[in-house]
């Protein structure tokens, strides 16, 4: 049966998934960079910016199973841009240029409607108004008998957890202290909710920590 996995989400020691203050010029926050170090070196990142080198080592292993594979992908609208409120046009496609790295259909939580937008590589960006329900229906149906990977960002993310709708969590701990931010586990208490560690791993970079159920 295909799994809602939360998956390659990194977080600072201090338990932030973003810095503050996002914007055009930071994406993931202030010092939300920090948090990804353990990704950019590997293989599968390397990939996405058209190279084909990279690290094959543990942390190349989650960041591979963390972005591939996937069925369908639900994000908070804060993670497709910056823009708040009503959609001024159909300008904004998105971070990412003409290819996002989705390649699979992804489903964007909004207040504010839009029509679907067709990308390169088989993403296809769906506006869903009808909350994080009625995204996950969309998206088990596009999803067939693939996982659906909550992408973020960290409210997102927080909103399934808290609704029992998450079954898998990878978290990549960077050793980075950020002080603020988008804080993760806030006010959730994971074993109430049925979580626990299946499993960890240590690099140079980063604490990769399974919580399944």
């Amino acid at each position: 049966m295909a799994r809602v996995r939360v998956a390659a989400f990194s977080l600072s020691v201090d338990g932030f998934g973003a810095g503050p203050d996002q914007s055009l010029e930071n994406p993931l926050g202030k010092r939300g960079m920090e948090l990804h170090q353990w990704f950019f070196g590997t293989r599968t990142f390397r990939a996405m910016i058209g190279k084909d080198d990279g690290s094959t080592g543990t942390d190349e292993k989650y960041a591979s199973t963390g972005n591939t594979g996937f069925g369908a992908f639900i994000l908070g609208r804060n993670m497709f841009g910056p823009i708040r409120g009503e959609w001024p046009d159909d300008a904004w496609k998105g971070w990412w240029g003409p290819n996002p790295p989705y390649h699979a259909p992804t489903f964007i939580l909004t207040h504010h409607a839009r029509e679907p937008i067709v990308m390169e590589g088989g993403t296809t960006f769906h506006f869903v108004t009808g909350g994080i329900e009625e995204a996950l229906e969309k998206a088990r149906a596009a999803a067939g008998d693939k996982d659906i990977k909550i992408g973020g960002g960290v409210s997102t993310v927080r909103q399934y957890v808290k609704a029992g709708l998450v079954d898998e969590m990878h978290f990549a701990i960077s050793p980075v202290v950020l002080g603020k931010g988008e804080a993760m586990f806030e006010g959730i208490d994971l074993p109430a909710l049925g979580f626990s560690v299946r499993s960890h791993e240590m690099t140079e970079l980063a604490a990769h920590v399974v919580l399944s159920k």
